[in-house]
């Protein structure tokens, strides 16, 4: 059908899309929070193994596997499984393809917000207002994200912020209305470069400033490194890190988060390359700038920064959580530098940019499954979609408090399930399609040397460690969740039970499209 045979317009257009599903927030500002929290370069080290052992691995199995399912005749997540495994059943499972990355958008589109309405606020001077004081930029930020209230952020004494969500989602959703090639792939020519451009001009800025805080020499631009890159800390030494469980689970996540990969969403892009096209090399190339952007950039930026200003209080704080680096702190640090106003705007504006480039590739797999699913075309499966999330999105920003909401999708979304996901995905491709004729997809077109010992490792290395990991982490995370689940709040409605609601009702429909284009399949296989 014509609606499945869009294509991307050039390999390095197909290069930057993917590259620009990985960077995001989570190399600017969960990275660099991550990194500071476990121990910075002893960190770095399972990290490291992740990437080599999963993490890569995994990125090469998406691009051969979507690939194959898009000669094939599919561009959903749902419709490649069902191909490969030659079964109804794998549709289904596909079905977590879909679900992961669209409930994950209805709360990353809010903080997409949070970064537009920090560059705009350093651009017109609000942010220089507040000065160095870290109580008025922490008050800036839990009232303009709407932290302390439910329904904050709809109220009339504070209609800023909804004025950015909005504008985030009709960009994204103009973007993906222009499809795949006139669309996506234009917005990543266009946003990459000037993305890392931006990041080297603050980068830069970053590591000139010597020791800026005059009465402490010792918090200077070196020493700011180390606290990134030294593998043992004032009160942790290298062993007592990498024997922590959690660090090695945060490793694993975090490049989970990074690459993009368990959440289908390269599945989906990869489905549009043509049968010959590289993927070996592409994805080598994708993994490869995301790592940059995330480790010389993200890292070497946030954390050398708020190290020199804030000292290593600032970096490692227990008060600062996955976002509260970029957001609580960083802007201390920007208030405090020389022309800290533009910089900080370069900052926020870099943040936003790579935010919009990894949101589209959140929405491209639902569309493909509407279309698929339904018969339709673009513009249908754009409506019904921008539909589904304007609702979901709504109900994370007006359940603001505390971010229950937000936190509840992304713990079961990108947490839970893409362990799920991810691991199918690799004993997909190493037992189900076969080592063999798995490698010999990923070897077709490509233009680097694939080894053997690949094969080892994705049958057998990757699921393993896998398996043991996402054991571990249902081991510490799990019980804490559940009782959050079956402990009812003592004041103020249950966010938890209804974001689950939420998930359920959102899975429900997917499972009936999914069950739709099932038996469209079927008709199409019983007319060959």
């Amino acid at each position: 059908m014509a609606r499945q045979r869009e294509r991307w317009g050039t390999r390095v257009g197909a290069i930057l899309a993917v590259t620009g599903s990985a960077v995001g927030l989570g190399n600017f500002l969960r990275f660099p929070g991550q990194a500071a929290k476990y121990g910075g370069g002893a960190f770095m080290i399972p990290y490291i193994i992740a990437f080599i052992i999963v993490g890569l691995p995994l990125a090469w199995a998406e691009w051969a596997l979507g690939r194959y399912g898009g000669s094939m005749g599919h561009n959903s997540v749902p419709g490649i499984f069902r191909s490969l495994t030659k079964r109804r059943s794998g549709a289904y499972i596909g079905l977590l393809g879909t679900l992961m990355p669209v409930m994950i958008y209805m709360f990353y589109v809010f903080v997409e917000a949070w970064c537009l309405s920090y560059a705009w606020d350093f651009l017109a001077g609000n942010m220089s207002a507040l000065g160095s004081s870290a109580e008025q930029i922490k008050t800036h930020f839990e009232g303009s994200v709407g932290k302390g209230a439910n329904g904050a952020v709809f109220s009339t004494e504070t209609p800023r912020m909804l004025f950015f969500v909005v504008i985030c989602f009709v960009v994204n959703f103009v973007l993906i209305y222009r499809g795949v090639s006139k669309g996506i792939e234009k917005f990543c020519n266009i946003a990459m470069p000037l993305l890392v451009v931006c990041a080297i001009i603050v980068l830069v800025r970053v590591l000139t400033l010597g020791a800026p805080v005059a009465d402490k020499p010792d918090q200077n631009v070196i020493n700011g490194l180390g606290a990134m890159w030294n593998t043992s800390g004032p009160d942790k030494s290298l062993m007592q890190s990498l024997s922590n469980p959690e660090v090695w689970l945060a490793a694993t996540g975090q490049i989970f988060f990074s690459l993009s990969v368990g959440f289908g969403l390269i599945l989906t892009y990869a489905s549009y390359l043509k049968r010959d096209d590289d993927v070996a090399l592409s994805s080598l190339t994708a993994a490869a700038g995301n790592g940059f952007c995330e480790i010389v950039l993200g890292g070497m930026i946030a954390i050398p920064a708020a190290f020199m200003f804030l000292g290593q209080q600032g970096v490692t704080g227990d008060s600062l959580g996955t976002f509260a680096i970029g957001f609580k702190a960083l802007p201390n640090v920007f208030n405090q530098m020389p022309a800290g106003q533009v910089f900080g705007f370069l900052f926020f504006f870099l943040l936003f940019l790579a935010a919009v480039t990894s949101s589209l590739s959140m929405l491209q797999p639902s569309i493909a499954l509407l279309e698929e699913g339904l018969g339709i075309g673009r513009k249908a499966s754009v409506t019904i979609l921008s539909f589904i999330t304007l609702t979901g999105t709504s109900f994370v920003v007006y359940f603001s408090k505390n971010f229950a909401a937000m936190d509840t999708i992304d713990f079961w979304m990108a947490n839970f399930f893409i362990f799920i996901l991810a691991t199918f995905q690799i004993i997909l491709f190493g037992w189900i399609v076969g080592i063999d004729k798995g490698m010999a997809e990923l070897r077709r077109g490509a233009e680097i040397h694939m080894p053997n010992i690949l094969k080892i490792v994705l049958k057998y290395i990757a699921p393993l460690y896998l398996l043991s990991v996402f054991g571990l982490w249902c081991y510490y995370q799990l019980p804490g969740r559940f009782k959050a689940i079956i402990t009812p709040p003592k004041d103020g409605p249950p966010v938890v039970l209804m974001s689950l609601g939420l998930i359920l009702v959102v899975a429900a429909f997917f499972a009936i499209i999914v069950n739709l284009a099932n038996k469209r399949w079927d008709k199409q296989e019983a007319s060959k």
